[in-house]
């Protein structure tokens, strides 16, 4: 039986006082997580949830988070985290594509969650403790008994096309992910993880992420992040690793009073989201001083960390983001599928048994994302001699802020709903604080003005605010190619 519940179970028994979660001022042991998880199986199943259903969260970081994860499992249910920065619309698209049968949010989002479906809204005090929705212990149902190949995890990504797609996590998918990171982080019991990025991404949730608690392990939770809460976080709670985007690793090695901290217990700190800046990484090991930096790369579609970078080879092989994990393979392939040799220049290609099947009910761009049983990743890249990875480019038009993917093509359905548009591209533009951001380059119809302030308005009414293209040009034309595809190369350089 694979269902989440089964190792929490297994740690419940044979050492249920263990820390499983810190979050705020609440600690839970692995027995009374264990029975948490249990309570929350049986609220859900009255509330008609049941094997094959789809549960949908719309949450902050909290423990009822990972909880809900669980009990889901624990009922054979799909979980979908979504985004909590999406916008009505999107939510709507991504609930009704995946037919979630119930949604549970925080209680802060409800005047966004005005969904057509069945909702339920945890308060502060829900979020720490679940029990309070459950109305405390009572019967629960047996777990559910789950296969490897079944599905675990519904994500959804944005995609080159103008909808977000369904990526499908399976439980095989989920464990090799956990045990690719137990063998290349050295993951244990005594791993203490901090939790500062958002659950609904898989660098919180998968990297490592769930599988410190497979361990037994502990995770350190923070609502949000904040650089000051970080560090004092590693220093009490004696914290060994942890997820931070590039950003958040800025803002931590910003921070004013950073050197009041001890932060000698932290061992490792897995970078992504986009590529991190060099003298970035420098700064890391001077400030960690008994921590490493370790740059990796990594898809929602294979569950996260396919390329670590090794120790001792931080300063030789800098600007790469390391070598394949154990059961992951790569290779570099041109347009037409056939592969390269090291140091040439192509399409990043993996496979392996962490990588998706596909796309949740759409075979078309499952098989748009193949050549034969290798992933297509959309990235651009080269291996050198000895196996490391090396990112140049994005052959997907794809914007990459604060370590969030964003697809012009979303940004750009939405504008071209505005009437007076004629053509209109997006594309990002080099952001100090947030790698890149959406700058939207529109032509006006004949005879119409576009009022910033109007356009501002119609996209944060459709898009997640870091969506919103934070500068508009307007144009008389976009330059194309013959073929009549805008050129947003070209683009690129005219504004930079």
């Amino acid at each position: 039986m694979v269902n989440l519940g089964s190792f929490l179970k297994y740690h419940a028994t044979r050492w249920p006082e263990n820390t499983a979660i810190v979050y705020e001022d609440v600690r839970i042991s692995y027995g009374e997580l264990w029975e948490r998880v249990r309570q929350l199986a049986r609220f859900l199943k009255e509330q008609g949830i049941g094997k094959g259903d789809v549960v949908a969260v719309f949450m902050k970081n909290s423990p009822a988070f990972i909880e809900v994860a669980c009990a889901t499992s624990y009922l054979g249910g799909v979980f979908l985290p979504i985004n909590y920065r999406l916008a009505r619309d999107e939510i709507a698209y991504i609930t009704g594509n995946a037919k979630a049968k119930l949604l549970v949010g925080d209680e802060e989002f409800s005047p966004i969650l005005k969904l057509d479906m069945p909702i339920i809204l945890l308060n502060e005090a829900m979020q720490k403790n679940p029990l309070v929705l459950t109305g405390g212990n009572k019967a629960v149902p047996s777990p559910e008994f789950m296969r490897p190949d079944d599905l675990f995890r519904l994500m959804y990504t944005s995609g080159t096309t103008d909808r977000p797609k369904g990526v499908m996590h399976s439980y095989d998918n989920f464990y090799w992910k956990c045990m690719e990171h137990v063998v290349v982080l050295g993951l244990s019991q005594q791993t203490r993880l901090l939790v500062t990025g958002p659950l609904y991404h898989v660098g919180a949730f998968d990297l490592p992420g769930v599988a410190v608690l497979w361990l037994g392990g502990m995770l350190k939770i923070h609502r949000d992040f904040d650089p000051a809460d970080v560090l004092q976080a590693i220093e009490a709670e004696k914290l060994t690793g942890a997820w931070l985007a590039p950003i958040m690793m800025a803002g931590v090695l910003s921070y004013p009073e950073r050197d009041k901290f001890d932060v000698s217990s932290l061992e490792w700190c897995i970078g992504g989201g986009e590529k991190t800046p060099e003298g970035r990484i420098v700064e890391f090991q001077e400030y960690f001083t008994n921590g490493r930096y370790i740059d990796a790369y990594g898809l929602t579609e294979s569950c996260s960390g396919d390329t670590f970078m090794e120790p001792g080879w931080e300063i030789e092989k800098i600007g790469s983001t390391g070598r394949a994990t154990p059961h992951v393979s790569i290779a570099i392939a041109n347009d037409e599928g056939a592969f390269l040799e090291p140091g040439e220049e192509g399409e990043i290609c993996l496979r392996g048994p962490k990588v998706t099947e596909g796309y949740w009910n759409d075979p078309q761009k499952t098989a748009d994302t193949r050549f034969g049983d290798w992933f297509r990743t959309g990235d651009v890249g080269y291996l050198d001699e000895d196996g490391f990875l090396y990112l140049t480019d994005r052959k997907k038009d794809m914007i990459i802020s604060g370590g969030e993917n964003i697809a012009s093509s979303e940004i750009e359905r939405v504008i071209y709903q505005m009437p007076g548009v004629m053509e209109a591209a997006v594309i990002g533009m080099p952001d100090n604080r947030w790698g890149e951001v959406p700058v939207a380059i529109v032509v006006p119809k004949e005879g119409i003005t576009i009022d910033e302030a109007a356009f501002e308005a119609h996209c944060r009414k459709h898009l997640a605010g870091f969506k919103v293209p934070k500068r508009l040009i307007l144009r008389d034309s976009l330059p194309r190619n013959p073929s009549g595809k805008i050129l947003k190369r070209v683009l690129r350089e005219e504004i930079v």
